[in-house]
């Protein structure tokens, strides 16, 4: 029997990184498993069928069509938001229609995505929100957007851990430094810069993050929630 056989678990961002070994642990572990993706429906339709879970496309800047996904889903035992873009740029030229869309996807979906969550969570449930270890520190310039976005889901965390406290649902941050993805790669452009803040002087696995993630969801952590788990070799140190 695995860990979360019986268990319905949602990931929002699945198909690619962090989020596609996420679904695979959950997957490998029992769990019916349902993921959404936005544009990579052949990256999605690999991960599906390797998983066995469903892919789902959804648009994470479209608020309405988070809450339906979720709301559609039924009771969740387990709510997983991954999904979350990226900004560089200096912010005195940056488009304010594209800041207002990461706000969109790494802040407004989290927070109506837990929510609507909660509303048909049975006790004990669980949900885990992917930040980033710039929501508690930034050492470049450009991503101050992005570190505002990553920083606001700590105060979501802690405000709705004590909403949702009284029904054991448990919320918590994991907090990934550099991670191997594609869109941060281990042999990247930005690799030496990067390890030259970290202890550990490599990039971190997709499947050490979802390892992270799984012991969040699973019943060793039932007294853990409102918390930021920083994953990032000591970047942030």
């Amino acid at each position: 029997m695995g860990a979360f056989d019986g268990k319905t678990v949602l990931v929002l961002g699945g198909s690619r990184g962090i989020g596609a070994a996420i679904v695979r642990r959950f997957a490998a572990d029992g769990a019916k498993v349902t993921f959404t993706y936005a544009g990579s429906a052949e990256a999605a339709d690999k991960v599906a069928a390797e998983t066995g879970s469903s892919a789902a496309q959804t648009d994470s800047a479209d608020r309405d069509a988070v809450i339906a996904r979720v709301r559609e889903s039924g009771p969740l035992d387990v709510l997983v938001v991954n999904a979350g873009i990226v900004l560089f740029g200096d912010a005195l030229e940056q488009d304010p229609e594209l800041v207002d869309r990461l706000f969109r996807i790494n802040v407004h979906a989290p927070y109506h995505a837990s929510v609507e969550a909660a509303r048909q969570m049975p006790h004990g449930g669980r949900i885990i929100v992917i930040g980033s270890v710039n929501g508690d520190r930034m050492p470049v310039p450009g991503m101050a957007a992005y570190a505002l976005s990553k920083s606001a889901l700590q105060g979501m965390a802690r405000g709705l851990a004590r909403d949702f406290g009284g029904r054991g649902i448990t919320i918590n941050v994991v907090q990934p430094g550099p991670i191997d993805t594609d869109a941060n790669p281990a042999d990247g452009p930005m690799k030496e810069l990067m390890h030259s803040f970290m202890a550990i002087k490599r990039h971190g696995r997709p499947e050490e993050v979802a390892g992270m993630v799984a012991w969040l969801a699973g019943p060793e952590a039932g007294f853990v929630t409102g918390a930021m788990h920083t994953i990032d070799g000591a970047f942030g140190a």
